[in-house]
């Protein structure tokens, strides 16, 4: 489509203004389809920057090399600028609006200069889903445009609904390259240095500009940026969830089906958990999303769900058949990997991908030769593919997902899952009293350091909670609130129980005690009959309510001993608990904080005094 078919004025003239100020050779919108993505594809082949992989073991399937800087999300150079910087918190980077505008604008001026722009219309969640947001994303990087097809739903269709009047939010990015005349790629992966990399969020104009990389969310503005830094914030306004959470369903043997939701830091089983193959008997486990949900009421007082991606962005080392077999059949066709080793065969290999190498040498992440066979494990900083290496998937490939997934109307949540990596004191599973009290098991979210490199910070807890600390578009205290203000509107009948997990409780040995991965699954069993009404199987403790130690099917190698210990309530370790988020946790976040919270945290207290 010529730019000059836009119907919607808003989104021509926003382009047109682009246009003129970043000076791209030619113009492109793109309509999403197959044909589209291929020659994106081919493009970046041209240029050196993709790798085809072998057709016999990965047919569709191409590897990228992104440069050494430009790797990872880069927090310190991610910025909430709103108007009054109280409103983006102490957890945020914030700038004044007006002054980041005008730095970024010298910057994108002449960006594009020898690149083709590409204006990608796009749906987060099923195009006209009453759930479901529009965003328009400028780009100058082809890479972009091939794994925003994945990540979501590209093209015309979405300028379909989007008509001549409908809100988008507007996304610029540019790799921060551009090319004299003559000049190629040449197979070197585009970007800017380190100072001029920005990943900004203008909250009360619902815009996103980004510059300088074109790595993951960095550039894919859909995921991190408009998924939950924006979406937050529009959540907030129109009384609906923007979440990072896992969407899974769940069936029992009488074929009763369940929705849940669940939200846990980095390194804490997420995406397994929503892939996970149970070892239970009868019992069936679908994935709707592996990382966000947005979740708006229905008609009937419920909330219901959807997913607002279109695919997967996994971390690559660590997956393997043992323990991910889905994720790792989601990606064998059709699917990008970025910064993973290459294989004399046409191959890609990762650290634990449980597998060797074809061949006597590898290509690693950076484009070195290597000698093979490879360990498992790699020192750090030699690693084969890096500690953050993707694939990007389209989700209709994964074996396990949910003929709902991409339902417009959404599916309806039973039961919210917080959890974090606790070698002791947090329980394998409890449930909470109320959902003020929920609220607070959500805003104490965190995993305990065991091995950083700042030796005084080993055994402390790192707090991140609802899982939200670096993706919340506005100051966290409000967010609580805004959890709180959802309770207090609604019917609590209708909305989903809150349940804490923790798979990762050790032993005097310092061995995990749960084996996890497919057994988890007898944990949301108990989840399941709670949501159903079963009474029986719990007891009232202090911390909320736990299973009985009959609730749960042990799996082999737990003893009725080991399930006593995980299912205890430790007494003195929640007092340290407690005094730990009320001298360095809470006030973070100053007069915000709700007194809800205080209140919460006090009763607690109460009752672990008198246990």
């Amino acid at each position: 489509m010529n730019v000059n078919e836009l119907k919607h004025k808003g989104l021509k003239k926003w382009v047109d203004e682009a246009v003129a100020l970043m000076t791209p050779d030619s113009v492109e919108v793109c309509d999403g389809s197959q044909t589209e993505y291929n020659h994106m594809i081919m493009v970046n082949i041209a240029a050196g920057l993709a790798t085809p992989l072998n057709a016999g073991k990965l047919p569709g399937c191409v590897l990228f090399r992104s440069d050494p800087s430009d790797v990872a999300r880069v927090e310190d150079r991610t910025f909430i600028a709103s108007e009054k910087e109280s409103d983006a918190g102490p957890t945020n980077h914030w700038t004044a609006p007006a002054d980041l505008k005008q730095t970024m604008s010298s910057l994108y001026k002449g960006c594009m200069k020898g690149r083709t722009m590409y204006v990608i219309p796009f749906s987060m969640g099923p195009v006209g889903s009453d759930i479901a947001k529009i965003g328009v994303e400028i780009t100058d990087s082809a890479y972009v445009v091939a794994n925003m097809h994945i990540m979501t739903r590209v093209g015309t269709k979405v300028l379909d609904v989007l008509g001549q009047d409908g809100f988008f939010v507007p996304c610029y990015h540019s790799v921060g390259k551009p090319l004299a005349e003559g000049q190629k790629d040449s197979g070197v992966w585009p970007c800017a240095s380190m100072d001029k990399k920005y990943i900004s969020h203008f909250p009360e104009t619902r815009e996103i500009w980004s510059y300088g990389s074109g790595y993951g969310g960095n550039a894919l503005l859909g995921k991190k940026c408009l998924a939950l830094r924006i979406a937050s914030v529009l959540a907030r306004d129109e009384g609906w969830l923007a979440e990072h959470m896992l969407i899974l369903k769940l069936t029992n043997p009488k074929g009763e089906v369940k929705y849940v939701t669940g939200a846990f830091p980095s390194a804490c089983g997420k995406t397994n958990l929503a892939m996970l193959i149970p070892t239970l008997p009868g019992w069936k486990v679908e994935t709707v999303g592996d990382d966000i949900a947005w979740m708006k009421f229905g008609k009937d007082g419920r909330l219901y769900a959807i997913n607002p991606e279109a695919g997967f962005f996994g971390v690559a080392p660590g997956t393997n058949y043992d323990s991910n077999k889905n994720a790792m059949e989601a990606c064998k066709k059709n699917s990008i990997f970025t910064n993973c080793g290459l294989t004399e065969d046409g191959d890609i290999w990762w650290e634990m991908i449980g597998q060797g190498a074809a061949g006597q040498e590898v290509i690693d992440w950076k484009g070195n030769l290597r000698p093979s066979p490879l360990k498992d494990k790699s020192l750090k900083g030699q690693e084969i593919a890096h500690p953050n290496a993707r694939f990007t998937a389209p989700a209709r490939q994964c074996p396990c997902i949910a003929d709902e997934w991409d339902d417009p109307a959404g599916v309806p949540i039973s039961a919210f899952l917080f959890g974090g990596r606790r070698p002791k004191t947090i329980p394998l599973v409890n449930q909470a009293k109320s959902w003020v009290h929920g609220v607070f098991m959500g805003s104490i979210v965190g995993s305990e350091v065991t091995a950083a490199v700042i030796s005084d910070q080993v055994g402390q807890v790192r707090r991140d909670p609802f899982a939200m600390l670096p993706f919340c578009g506005y100051h966290m205290g409000d967010y609580f609130q805004h959890w709180l203000n959802i309770g207090k509107k609604s019917d609590p009948e209708k909305l989903p129980k809150i349940f804490f997990v923790n798979w990762f409780r050790k032993n005097a040995e310092g061995k995990f005690i749960w084996p996890g991965y497919g057994e988890n699954s007898r944990v949301l069993a108990w989840i399941f009959d709670r949501c159903n009404g079963v009474t029986d199987n719990a007891v009232d403790t202090p911390i909320g309510f736990l299973p009985t130690i009959s609730a749960i099917a042990r799996p082999d190698g737990v003893s009725e001993a080991d399930m006593k210990e995980i299912l205890n309530v430790d007494i003195e370790g929640w007092k340290a608990e407690i005094a730990d988020v009320r001298k360095n946790h809470y006030p973070k976040f100053g007069d915000k904080l709700p007194k809800e919270l205080y209140t919460e945290l006090d009763a607690i207290e109460e009752r672990l005094n008198k246990a």
